[in-house]
């Protein structure tokens, strides 16, 4: 077993002895910049990730929302009724609140709402990625070339 006294005689030893040793001028500056650049890169790392789920899940979205809105728009017979608007314009004029209301009761909302949600989605992707276009394409650049 150690002595306690001894260790501490040790370590008084060494602290007496050793140099005393300056680092260069400017380390803490280089670490500081190299810890911010970390920073940025992981920032960048999860801003990329990010968007290209949203791109991948809008480049699905738009497909499928945009081909059950066509079924349903056929389906629904809203087409017969603008046809009719505008073929005898005068009476639908005439007769406007029940083209409009009959309109409007034919229309598949949901599937409107769930088109424009995604194209809304796409829209904001491409947004994103024009503004941080920058960020990005460095990441892109320093960790794939």
């Amino acid at each position: 077993m150690r002595k306690a006294g001894r260790t501490k005689m040790r370590l008084f030893f060494v602290l007496i002895s050793m140099n005393v040793y300056k680092p260069p001028s400017g380390l803490l500056e280089r670490i500081i910049s190299a810890i911010k650049k970390e920073q940025e890169m992981r920032k960048s790392r999860r801003l990329l990730f990010a968007f290209f789920v949203l791109l991948i899940v809008s480049i699905i979205a738009i497909p499928l929302s945009g081909t059950v809105l066509v079924m349903q728009m056929k389906n629904s017979g809203i087409s017969y009724f603008i046809s009719t608007a505008f073929s005898n314009f005068n009476i639908s004029i005439k007769l406007w609140k029940d083209f409009a209301l009959a309109i409007l009761e034919s229309l598949p909302v949901l599937e409107l709402i769930s088109f424009g949600i995604s194209l809304a989605i796409a829209v904001f992707t491409v947004r994103l990625f024009l503004y941080k276009k920058k960020l990005l394409l460095s990441y892109l650049i320093n960790n794939f070339a």
